[in-house]
């Protein structure tokens, strides 16, 4: 309670009778009040619940506002994946930043599986997510905006680089750079192993680090698997990456923006999506 009368700049008595004054109108508990502290009730959790949504369309309102009387101005928050910020991300930014100067774009690398960002969007704390996969939830919308294959890669100076016919199992002793096999795209490889009835390989490291397989693969003697878009961020001064001609039999997977549905959003947001679209086109 004191935290919350500092964080509003008003005195924890007024706090405390704003939330009486609350239970009382509402005929309800909305705190239980402990020696530890107070925590919400199923009421309070449902009040809060609804309140960042109501929070959350005035908000939204405002920046409709301001942009009706002719100022698109505000943030827009997203949240991406390492390998999308860096390949899909910068014209995106690019182009509104040329068009809208008054809109910031706040990006949130996502390091966690999707599903906890979805958690952050239904929160509120998000306005978007770009990201891999198709998740059916009935809360959300999904928008396709194109399909990417698994490749896998190395540096240009490696003995493999230039081969025209590569078999999986050859690659056994080399070092690579995986993902974690317990979440996509790690699971998708482990699978793409067994299939040819191999382990995943030893030698190497794990890590989601899409700058440190690149600093590794120009310097080092390393393989790993990126998306195909990411290629042409690698190779963006000069090719340094090679592409091994090596079937993993992974079907290309969609890369989608999803919202929540019977959400406002915000112009800003709109702007936000429509230059993602332009910039997800040549890849289709």
């Amino acid at each position: 309670m004191a935290k919350a009368a500092k964080a509003l700049a008003i005195s924890q008595p007024a706090i405390s009778k704003s939330i009486a004054d609350l239970e009382q109108a509402l005929g309800v508990r909305l705190l239980d009040r402990g020696p530890s502290g107070v925590q919400a009730t199923a009421y309070g959790a449902a009040l809060v619940r609804r309140g960042l949504a109501s929070f959350d369309e005035l908000r939204q309102g405002v920046a409709e506002i301001q942009c009706l009387a002719g100022t698109l101005a505000g943030e827009v928050r997203v949240g991406c994946n390492d390998s999308l910020t860096v390949s899909l991300l910068p014209s995106a930014v690019e182009a509104l930043a040329a068009a809208h100067p008054g809109v910031q774009v706040h990006i949130s690398h996502a390091s966690r599986p999707i599903s906890a960002e979805i958690n952050e969007l239904r929160d509120r704390n998000l306005d978007v997510i770009v990201g891999r996969g198709l998740f059916p939830e009935a809360d959300l919308d999904e928008e396709v905006l194109f399909h990417e294959r698994l490749i896998v890669v190395t540096g240009t100076h490696t003995k493999w680089a230039g081969r025209h016919s590569i078999e999986l199992g050859e690659l056994m002793d080399e070092k690579w750079i995986l993902h974690s096999p317990r979440e996509a795209p790690g699971s998708l490889v482990r699978e793409a192993f067994q299939a040819h009835g191999l382990e995943l390989p030893k030698r190497g490291l794990v890590s989601v680090s899409f700058h440190l397989r690149q600093v590794l693969l120009t310097t080092g003697e390393y393989i790993t698997v990126v998306p195909e878009s990411l290629v042409r961020v690698f190779n963006a001064t000069g090719k340094t990456i090679s592409i091994l001609p090596v079937d993993l039999g992974i079907d290309a997977r969609p890369v989608a923006l999803f919202t929540l549905k019977n959400r406002t959003l915000s112009p800003v947001v709109e702007v936000f999506l429509r230059a993602v679209r332009l910039a997800a086109a040549p890849l289709k």
